[in-house]
């Protein structure tokens, strides 16, 4: 790996090489589910709404339960939070593909979601660690940028290629086989933890709202994909999440010390770093979803035929992913950040033109933006975790790590319902393109 200094022993760059395992495989784990669950739907007789509930679980106690895992990792150690949270992860893990039905199924993946929400932040407080210097860190979270739609990508080709040789249940085993064996090497390769002194208790009330608040929201706005927005089925929790999250504020002024301290998030440069990562990972979820769903009912495409058709979106990725660092190192993250909003505004607005039009061939239609959205990507999530972790003491790592995390989670979530509410695909692209070209306009005229 190139992200740490050239100087760091075996060791550190075998712990990087292993934390960027485990990034990837808890966004895979994330996106594992998209391509086969038709297929769950037929061996459950799952209709559309539970279908969507299922596919929300592991990303809603994901995305509601950042904050703390980032807490918890700054409190009592990377390392520790690390291994606590790879060992729920893969024990809840190891029940889902075991699941006898849709509520078993449901329960694991949401149980498999909250070993993910302490696994990630820890992850990015133990590279700090590693990494010793800001400038090695720097470079360490630009090449760490990438490996989020990594794994999303990785989900989406892989596990339609294991449902369609095996079945899905295997699918959701192939990140429980690698937390079985990132737990070992985490052990060998980890720094241990300084003694910490006891501090304050922690911010259980802001724990407890945040989560709550977050979790709420984002169950109100799933459900919009299958009720209608003034339902009670969408309208209660989303009043609800908004309820708690305003009243989150002024509990935190209180908190001796507060889960999300009232000043982190007033730095410009890191709010300019998790907006883009929001709608970045926005507009990747948007095109996975949308076309996984397309080729499979529009074309008539198989699940491994859906599959191959990412293969592309996926070297893209990786070959961008590769001198996205070199880029951020020599333009600087506000730059490269603009540049890749462009390239995915760019790819989003090919693929809204032609892209879902069954009659338009794959090659003209689709590959086009597949070939330029992930190479915006790629350059956009490099220079936005340069933003978002830039300049954060060290004792607020994980939270640092949390915080981007909950905005690559959330930020789906919040503008995936916004483009479906538009109510044709193609419309929901081109918005989701225009917000993106909005977005990098600012960050390629700042010359900070």
């Amino acid at each position: 790996m190139t992200a740490l200094d050239s100087a760091a022993p075996p060791m550190g760059r075998r712990a990087f090489a292993l934390l960027g395992t485990v990034q990837v495989t808890l966004i895979y784990t994330l996106a594992a589910i998209a391509v086969p669950l038709p297929r769950i739907g037929l061996a459950f007789g799952l209709g559309r709404e539970r279908l969507v509930v299922l596919s929300a679980a592991y990303g809603l106690a994901f995305a509601g339960l950042l904050l703390l895992g980032g807490r918890l990792a700054d409190r009592y150690g990377g390392r520790r939070t690390l291994l606590a949270g790879l060992l729920l992860f893969a024990v809840a893990g190891a029940a889902a593909p075991l699941a006898p039905g849709y509520g078993a199924l449901v329960a694991a993946r949401f149980a498999q979601g909250a070993g993910a929400a302490l696994t990630a932040p820890a992850a990015t407080a133990v590279l700090r660690a590693l990494a010793g210097s800001p400038a090695a860190y720097g470079r360490a979270m630009a090449t760490w940028g990438g490996l989020s739609v990594l794994g999303a990508t990785a989900g989406n080709l892989l596990s339609g290629v294991v449902a369609a040789l095996l079945s899905w249940r295997w699918a959701l085993a192939v990140p429980v086989a690698l937390a079985a064996l990132a737990l070992p090497a985490a052990l060998r390769l980890l720094p241990r933890d300084p003694v910490r002194p006891r501090g304050t208790p922690l911010d259980a009330p802001g724990a407890v709202l945040a989560t709550a608040g977050i979790t709420a929201a984002s169950l109100g706005l799933v459900r919009t994909d299958a009720r209608p927005w003034g339902s009670a089925d969408v309208l209660v929790p989303l009043l609800a999440g908004a309820v708690l999250l305003a009243v989150f504020p002024a509990a935190e002024r209180r908190a001796a010390d507060p889960l999300l301290p009232p000043g982190f998030l007033r730095d410009g440069r890191r709010a300019l770093g998790l907006a883009a990562t929001a709608l970045t990972a926005s507009g990747t979820a948007t095109t996975f979803l949308l076309f996984s769903l397309h080729f499979q009912d529009e074309r008539g495409w198989s699940a491994l035929t859906t599959s191959a058709a990412f293969a592309p979106f996926a070297a893209v990725l990786v070959a961008a992913g590769r001198v996205a660092p070199n880029l951020v190192r020599r333009h600087g993250p506000l730059a490269v950040t603009g540049a890749g909003l462009a390239g995915v505004a760019a790819g989003l607005a090919l693929l809204a033109l032609a892209g879902l039009d069954p009659a338009v061939p794959y090659g003209y239609g689709v590959l086009p933006g597949f070939l330029l959205l992930p190479a915006g990507a790629a350059l956009a999530f490099a220079g936005a975790a340069v933003l978002a972790t830039d300049r954060v003491p060290a004792h607020r790592t994980g939270l640092a790590g949390g915080v981007h995390n909950t905005a690559m989670e959330t930020g789906p979530t919040v503008v995936l319902a916004v483009l479906l509410a538009v109510g044709d695909d193609a419309a929901s692209l081109g918005t989701a393109a225009a917000l993106c070209a909005a977005a990098a306009v600012p960050l390629l005229l700042d010359r900070r």
